[in-house]
Parts: structure tokens; sequence; C-alpha cells
């Protein structure tokens, strides 16, 4: 057997720059990287000499160069993906988040944080959390629960068997998900004879799993036998590349569509079928077709709380849920029919089976509706003299966007309202992280769609409050010159969560800055945005936005607008029920009566 020496992490750069997409494109685009105490004797080495081949990328915080990781992966549709490696303790720590982002949006990244010494001969090391009752933990436990697959590189030849295992994880549609190795320090710089052929080119082909006969034939006879009938598209419609599918379905059969968040951009916003967004943020149009259908049909869903409306939505007694997913877990929730498939074969099989069965036209009256009441709160304002709502900068944004435009966003405010009002064309042109909702991802994840997709311009919208939180990696954006387009709405504090506190009966209470027992703050964003080489302007209306954002469509290097906008309003029309405990007892007048509120929608849903 023809083997070659190298170290352990020589080894793994080597294999990770030799794996192939069914494109012919290397799977991953590049290492994500923080050198510290842990990776940046062996790993950061190991990474130079391989730079021309698998580029490394510096980031400003362990977390937020994950996020970009992440968003390039989810932009791509899972096809490519990015790996991000730490050192131990706080650098390993911080990306854990990140990996529950990817986990909750079953999103491929690969986590290689550096872990303590495999032989513990200068045991306990820096940074090391020692477990008084387990000598084999330290913090890279922590990643188990929110990885997909986990492992621990104590010796150089556990990469024989680590490295194909991690890999068919990130590729497997059903279990995709974040993957972490850590890799103790010491196995990084250690030399081991590898076989040569481990390290040849290997292509991983899109697994498209065919649907059980059995399920289909069940599937097909839930479909002819219901009357009224509504398809609710996920995520998986994207990552399956399965749009076209789901129009061409969708027409044949007159079935309306209403979209989640991952799902949006499902379909073309001005598409007869379309109904818009479901749920808790949804489209009084969408809600109205699932309060009414007797089948729900869920593609590529999780059937999360928002988009089911803690489950009160669909209230025809008579309904039944058909789920179509590549993940059986997904595909059986509620007692769902199930018919585990990738979803465009799984589509392609039952319109084969349904031949022309056709329904009745859904009532187009809803749609025509809703869009006027969207429209009415997002055009511009009459009155300029009144703080613009986060509506109307929606708007703005909406007559700025083109057809190469992506919006994204992440937590706070904005994506309600974004899944409400946002009229998505183009698959893949709204970007939204709702599934863990990671304050933070805005401005990094931005970042990685850019770095996906060079050609599209890229709009992150993120609350003042987000932005604090995290957004370093602006400057990493300017540093690699690639123009991103921030809107920060500042509407001092938490504006999204100080609404749901009131709508809950509690108090105004440390949201808002002028709720809080810190003095109100006055934040110079524009200051701090150039500071990071980024040209930034602040401006006082939306005619104002208007005219920044149509000179930001010009400008070559990333761009920040700051806005003031109302904390208070929302949407009137659309929304739906969220389970939200209230306390069952306050001295407070104002929980009770929302305890009873809630009380009431909790009989209603039974």
């Amino acid at each position: 057997m023809n083997t070659i020496r190298l170290t352990a992490a020589q080894a793994l750069v080597r294999y990770l720059a030799n794996q192939y997409n069914e494109d012919n494109e290397p799977y991953f685009a590049g290492v994500w990287a923080i050198f510290g105490h842990g990776n940046v004797a062996g790993l950061g080495e190991a990474l130079h000499g391989i730079r021309d081949e698998l580029p490394t990328f510096r980031g400003q915080n362990e977390q937020s160069m994950a996020h970009a990781a992440i968003a390039y992966a989810k932009q791509l549709r899972r096809r490519r993906a990015m790996a991000v490696s730490s050192s131990i303790g706080p650098g390993a720590l911080n990306m854990v988040t990140a990996a529950g982002v990817a986990h909750v949006n079953r999103l491929p990244v690969l986590f290689i944080p550096g872990d303590v010494f495999a032989n513990r001969g200068p045991d306990p090391v820096l940074q090391q959390v020692e477990d008084f009752g387990d000598g084999t933990v330290s913090v890279n436990d922590c990643f188990r629960p929110v990885s997909r697959y986990f492992d621990r590189i104590m010796r150089p030849e556990h990469l024989l068997t680590a490295l194909p295992r991690a890999l068919r994880t990130l590729t497997d549609p059903a279990d995709c998900g974040p993957v972490t190795l850590a890799f103790c320090q010491d196995v990084q710089a250690e030399a081991y004879d590898y076989p040569v052929k481990f390290f040849d080119k290997r292509m991983w082909y899109q697994r498209r799993p065919e649907p059980d006969a059995r399920e289909l034939e069940a599937a097909v006879a839930a479909l002819k036998a219901a009357s009224n009938p509504v398809i609710v598209a996920g995520g998986g419609v994207h990552f399956a590349g399965a749009t076209d599918t789901l129009k061409a379905f969708a027409a044949k059969h007159r079935i309306p569509v209403v979209e989640t968040q991952a799902g949006k951009s499902a379909l073309p916003w001005d598409d007869d079928l379309n109904f818009g967004p479901v749920g808790v943020t949804g489209s009084t149009s969408a809600n109205i077709v699932c309060e009414q259908a007797d089948l729900i049909f869920g593609i590529g869903t999780r059937f999360q709380d928002f988009t089911t409306g803690s489950w009160a939505l669909f209230k025809n007694p008579d309904r039944r849920i058909l789920a179509l997913n590549v993940q059986a877990y997904d595909s059986t929730k509620h007692d769902a029919l199930p018919l585990t498939a990738d979803a465009k074969i799984g589509l392609e099989r039952l319109t084969a089976a349904l031949g022309d069965h056709r329904y009745s036209e859904p009532d187009a009256a809803l749609r025509a509706d809703w869009f006027a009441k969207a429209d009415a709160t997002t055009n511009l304002p009459h009155d300029t003299n009144a703080l613009p709502t986060d509506m109307q900068v929606i708007g703005a944004v909406q007559r700025s966007a083109r057809d190469n435009t992506v919006v994204m966003c992440a937590a706070g405010t904005m994506p309600g309202e974004l899944h409400q009002l946002w009229k998505a064309g183009a698959p893949l042109s709204y970007h939204m992280e709702y599934g863990f909702s990671c304050m933070g991802y805005e401005v990094a994840g931005g970042l990685g769609i850019k770095m996906a997709e060079t050609d599209r311009d890229v709009i992150v919208m993120v609350g003042d409050g987000s932005y604090m939180m995290m957004n370093s990696e602006l400057a990493t954006a300017v540093g690699m010159g690639l123009k991103i387009t921030l809107v920060i709405t500042d509407n001092r504090g938490y504006g999204c969560i100080n609404r749901l506190q009131m709508g809950t009966g509690g108090a105004e209470f440390n949201n808002l800055y002028n709720h809080t027992n810190v003095s109100p703050i006055a934040i110079d964003f524009v200051a701090h945005a150039g500071s990071m080489g980024a040209d930034a302007v602040k401006v006082a209306t939306i005619a104002d936005l208007d005219a920044a954002l149509a000179q930001a469509r010009d400008a070559t290097r990333s761009t920040v607008i700051v806005i003031d906008t109302d904390p208070y309003p929302t949407p009137e029309a659309g929304g739906y029920f969220w389970d939200v405990a209230v306390p069952e007892v306050s001295k407070r007048p104002e929980v009770n009566e929302a305890r009873a509120r809630y009380e009431a929608q909790l009989q209603e849903r039974q």
C-alpha cells in the first residue's frame, strides 16, 4: 500500500481539499479560522501549506465567522460548505451558538475546534475547563447536542474513519447539519503514514430518495379524497431544487400554496397560486385557506409553531396532514401521513399518479385583498413629521430592489414584517434565519451570502439591537472587497420583545433603553460603521431612505444606512395566535386580562 507521511492536521486539510460536489466544484469553499492556543501551530501550519487550494479566511469573532459559513451554505442550497476553526476554550465555546443555528436549520458546516492534549502531558493546559468527575470532558462536549455528528480526534489515524463520516453527514439531505471534529492539539502535530488513496478526489452526489410505494399510494389517495387542500412550502423545497417542480404541480392541480419563513420565494409573490406567508407572521389570505383546508400538504417543512400558529391554525375538524419530507422525523410529526422522500422526486411521482386531477379554483379575492392592505402599510407616508415605521422602511427597500437583490434578516421586528410584506421574486431572493432566530446572524450572514453569489445585491435588514450584538464582520466585508448594504432600523432597544411584553400584559421593562436602568444611549451608528471602512449615512425620512438606497446601488463598497423608527406599530392585517404562556397570577390587572385572553385562545385551539 502506498502511503504518505503527514501530520494529522495536514492530512485533514488535504482530505477536505479533495472533496467535490456533483457539479465538480470543491465542496469546501474554504476555512474560516481565528488562530489561538490549540490550533495555530498544527492546523495553522497545515492551512498555510494548502492556502492556494483551500483558502483560509480570518474573521473577527468565532461565532460570526461561523454565521458567514452557514449563510454561504444556505444560499447555495447546501451544495457547498465551509469549515470553521478556533482555539480551545472560549474560542470554541463562541461557536456553539452558531452550531445551534446550523443544527436547527439543517445546514452543513464543519467545526474544527482545538482541544486539550490527548496525551495529557501538560494537563491542565491553558483554557482547559476541568470536569471534576470526568477526565475525558472538555468544553467541546458542549457541541454534542448541536452537532449531527461529533468526534474527538485523539490519534492521527482517527481521521481515516472520522472524515468520511463527517462528509456523509454534511452531504446527506436527511441528516444534514453541523459536524464537530474536536481536534486534540498535540495530535494535530503528530505524523502518520496515511494511505495515498485516502486523498483521492471524491464526488459527493445529492441523494434523492424515492418514496416508498405504500406511502405514495396513501398520499395519492389522501389528495384525491380532499376537496380543499393547501400546500405549505418549507425550506426543503429550496434545498431539493424543487421550486419549478412545485410551481408546475400547484398549477396543474390548482392547489393554493402558502410559504414558511424558510420556504418564502419558493413561488414568485405574484404567482396566482401563491397565497402568501403562513402562520403567526402570515397573511390573512394564507391563514384563511389554511383554516378551511381539509388536507394540509407540507413540503420540506418542520411545522414550527410560527408556521402552525402553535397548531391553532388548521381549524377544519376533518383536516389531515400529509408531510413530504426527506427526513422521516419531520414527515411523521403530529400524526401526519408520511411521504418520506426527496421533495422534487416526491412531487414528480405524485403528479404522475394524480394525472389530470384538479381542485376548484381558490378564491383570488383573498390575494387581492391582502396585497391591497399590505401595500397600504409600505407606501410612502403622508405624514413626514412622524417617525417612520418598519413597514415603511420595507417599502423603501422593496422599491430599490432589483432582480438580483437578496434581502436577508434573522431576528427582532423585521423577520415578521418581512415575512408578511416582502414581495419575493426569484427563488433564494429572500434569506431568513428564523429557525433559531439568532440575533447577530445578520451582518455575518450578509457577508456569507455575498461570498456565495458575488453578483447578487445583498441588502441586510437589521435592528439596532442585533447590530450591537454582532457587527464586526462588516470590517471583514470591507477588507475582502465584498459589497453589502446594511439598513439599520434604530428603535432604541429591543422593540419586538417590548411589544410581546406589552401584549402579554407586562409593563415595558428592560427592553427599550428608556425602560432600563441604563441611561438612554445615543449611539452614533454612522460613525461606528465608518470606523470599519464602510460608507455610512443617517437619513430622517422614507424619501431620504429611497434616495440613499439608490445611491448605495452604485457604491463600490459596503454601505450602511441608519434610520430612526417607531418601536410600536405593527401591521394591523394578518398575523395569528402564538402560544406564549401568560402568568396565571399577577398583581397587575393588565396581566390578568392578558391571561383571560390567553385561556380563551387555548380553549379555541382545542
